[in-house]
């Protein structure tokens, strides 16, 4: 059963949505606290599974030929990328096998994004004002790093984790405005894809 009910009703108060146009999303994200190091594992994460790597792997290629339509679907440069990614995922496979802890991916992570903050689905609580390192990664290969502080955390209903809302602290204009087209392109893909549907 899908989250994303309650993190567009509970993630952000009211006035917030207001100045902010949000968008429900799975994105690529790392997330930790601040003063935690990246080397370390993740306390409370589930360990990493083949569907995780082959979902960090293959997402931005999926994203990359969704958005590209026939121009890289015909292209000869497309046999090339899949073989990277396969070979990337062979490794990081072979590596999550040898040693788990030692591999730290994006996760594909059900998402409220905002160019103010973004709420997400955790298997671990933090605390309100907690301070986070964000990695996200936006369709199809841009790669957003910020902080975020911590405005609310709600254990989810009817299933295990927990809804985080946070907030951006430190963000650059180039990774605002990175996030904020991503929103809009998100929103008017998906109004074309209803009206192509008739819904």
């Amino acid at each position: 059963m899908s989250q994303i009910q309650p993190l567009r009703e509970s993630s952000i108060a009211v006035d917030e949505r207001r100045e902010w146009i949000r968008v429900d999303d799975h994105l690529l994200m790392e997330y930790r606290l601040t003063s935690e190091s990246a080397d370390t594992p993740q306390p409370g994460m589930p360990p990493l599974t083949d569907e995780m790597i082959e979902a960090a792997v293959g997402k931005p290629t999926a994203d990359l030929l969704a958005r590209s339509g026939d121009t890289l679907a015909t292209s000869p440069f497309l046999p090339w990328i899949m073989k990277v990614d396969w070979l990337m995922e062979v490794l990081l496979r072979g590596m999550a096998h040898i040693q788990p802890e030692s591999i730290a991916i994006a996760r594909l992570t059900e998402v409220n994004i905002s160019g103010g903050g973004i709420s997400f689905v955790s298997p671990r609580p933090f605390q309100a004002s907690d301070l986070l390192t964000l990695k996200l990664i936006l369709p199809p290969f841009t790669p957003v790093n910020t902080t975020a502080k911590v405005i609310r955390t709600s254990p989810l209903t009817g299933a295990p984790g927990y809804l985080i809302a946070t907030q951006y602290v430190e963000l650059s204009p180039d990774d605002q405005e990175h996030i904020i087209r991503h929103i809009i392109q998100t929103q008017a893909e998906r109004l074309r894809a209803r009206r192509n549907t008739g819904g």
